[in-house]
């Protein structure tokens, strides 16, 4: 017959110090998730020149990391006062694991340089849980950011995770402000002075419509005359706009200039091929 004594006393013994233990780390979990969202907040808002969409994003990236770190750190704490409790010695653990610590860094060279670059993009804040950015040449919304990886979602749906340590160039398309930057092509006879004013007036009409105005910084406006090309003459056309709004605004105002200039008669250009046969262009071919 099992005596079952010793195991009733050791529970009796530890039992209850364990279950506080266990107790304090859940009780400390929860602590931080409804506490640290909004402290992190109140010291993000302090920042100059950033704005509350933001403000969220930074909130929510540093919240998923932070909460992520936490989580593990609470969890050996907790492993660690539980070891103790229990009587077992922890200081070669902590040896063990040293030198166990060193040999996974000699195999885990790129985990290091992953971590250590996830750590900076976060510090510097390059692109947050919400940003749409190119990351080591792969374009698209920022879904999750760890000190491991950043995962992006592109416009056909494909989920990529990029290690940090991959990062060379980041490039944020939503940082403070978005941009509509739009070449508008009219055909060489067209009056440039007429088409520069009807793109302003467009552009001016866009921004001071109540369904679009509260997206639009500045109204989009021509800024030069960018090219001459094959078959036409470019204008360029660029405006503020709240962060990821530029290709709705851009949309709606591609829709609106090609109605505008079908209004005004204005021609945008298409290419154009003249073939002679035989014949030199002046020579009329009557006189044949």
């Amino acid at each position: 017959m099992i005596d079952w004594t010793p195991i009733t006393d050791w529970l009796l013994q530890h039992g209850p110090r364990i279950l506080v233990i266990v107790l304090i780390g859940i009780g400390l979990w929860f602590a931080l998730k409804k506490l640290l969202p909004p402290l992190l907040r109140r010291s993000i808002i302090k920042t100059k020149g950033e704005s509350k969409e933001g403000i969220k994003k930074r909130t929510d990236t540093l919240t998923s990391v932070l909460m992520g770190l936490s989580k593990i750190l609470i969890a050996i704490i907790v492993v660690f006062m539980i070891l103790a409790e229990v009587d077992v010695p922890i200081g070669p653990a902590l040896a063990g694991l040293g030198v166990a610590g060193i040999a996974i860094g000699f195999g885990a060279q790129y985990l290091v340089k992953d971590l250590i670059a996830g750590f900076f993009v976060i510090l510097e804040n390059q692109y947050r849980v919400g940003d749409v950015a190119r990351i080591a040449d792969i374009a698209g919304l920022v879904e999750e950011i760890n000190l491991r990886k950043t995962v992006l979602r592109d416009l056909d749906g494909i989920v990529h995770h990029v290690p940090n340590g991959e990062i060379r160039i980041a490039s944020n398309y939503t940082r403070h402000f978005s941009r509509v930057n739009l070449n508008v092509s009219v055909a060489y006879g067209t009056n440039l002075d007429h088409a520069i004013n009807v793109l302003n007036r467009v552009g001016q009409e866009l921004a001071t419509d109540e369904n679009w105005s509260h997206l639009i910084r500045s109204a989009p406006q021509v800024l030069r005359v960018d090219n001459l090309g094959d078959s036409g003459i470019d204008i360029k056309v660029l405006g503020d706009v709240k962060p990821l709004q530029q290709w709705a605004v851009t949309g709606e105002l591609r829709k609106r200039i090609k109605k505008a200039f079908d209004d005004e008669g204005i021609e945008i250009p298409w290419p154009h091929t003249k073939v002679y046969f035989g014949d030199s262009p002046g020579q009329s071919m009557t006189g044949q």
